[in-house]
């Protein structure tokens, strides 16, 4: 729990509206066409056991014995005799070229929070590309799996049951502050922004807890941190709200 300390953020990033598609108590595994391991996967569904392919990872999920309760993409990567396999009210093609397929299912999906396995490592672009994303649905929680570290958009409050010695890294998409205890350097008074100061390799000195002053803050853990991190999106109700949609007016004639 974050403490007595209540955080009201303003949102004011574009962001992509949609009417989600899947709607879930409980936590969602997203599985994308990357690298994403059978171990990975296992691990994702213990914790999510709704899993929903994120096109070309229909792939994936169906090598991995699981039936995905939806298919979400403009399937370009999804092969015809892997979708032939799944129910046709289950298959849901977003065709708009704007968006990542992984921005495409984490705005069509409704849940405390989701695990996103198959988004990280592989091509770099890709991997920025789900950064992005993260920020672009602030108010859907989602922790990426990577190799041996979780990738999240820090919430406005938040605690974590950390080690001393364990790496904390925080690196701001956008311009942010916030303060924190538990850290080696308390980032308190920090001006972070991703062009002049970010916030990698900090450490633990004991329990984490942190409060950002809005969004935009990546949070890098080890995976071990993961299921008491889903706790923290399924217990508490600190998170972001929604951006606010903007419509950039057309060029003066």
């Amino acid at each position: 729990m974050c403490g007595d300390i209540v955080v009201f953020a303003e949102c004011r990033h574009v962001g992509r509206m949609s009417k989600a598609i899947l709607h879930s108590s409980g936590p969602v595994t997203l599985l994308g066409g990357g690298q994403a391991t059978a171990q990975d996967i296992a691990e994702a569904l213990t914790i999510a056991p709704k899993l929903v392919a994120v096109d070309g990872g229909l792939v994936a999920a169906q090598a991995a014995g699981v039936d995905p309760v939806a298919v979400i993409g403009d399937m370009d990567s999804a092969p015809p005799d892997a979708l032939a396999r799944v129910p046709t009210q289950h298959q849901h093609r977003v065709s708009e070229q704007q968006s990542t397929d992984f921005d495409k299912a984490l705005r069509s999906v409704a849940a405390p929070v989701v695990l996103g396995v198959g988004f990280c490592g592989g091509r770099v672009d890709h991997q920025l590309a789900a950064f992005h994303t993260l920020l672009a649905h602030v108010d859907r929680p989602c922790i990426l799996l990577a190799q041996d570290e979780i990738i999240v958009m820090a919430p406005p409050c938040m605690a974590l049951p950390m080690e001393a010695g364990d790496v904390v890294s925080l690196f701001p998409m956008v311009p942010v502050t916030g303060r924190s205890t538990g850290l080696e350097w308390a980032i308190e008074g920090l001006a972070f922004d991703p062009a002049v100061f970010i916030g990698t390799s900090n450490r633990a000195t004991g329990p984490v807890q942190l409060w950002m002053d809005d969004a935009g803050m990546l949070l890098i853990v080890a995976r071990r941190y993961l299921k008491p991190l889903v706790a923290h999106f399924v217990q508490d109700a600190a998170r972001w709200p929604a951006r606010v949609e903007q419509h950039t007016p057309p060029p003066p004639q």
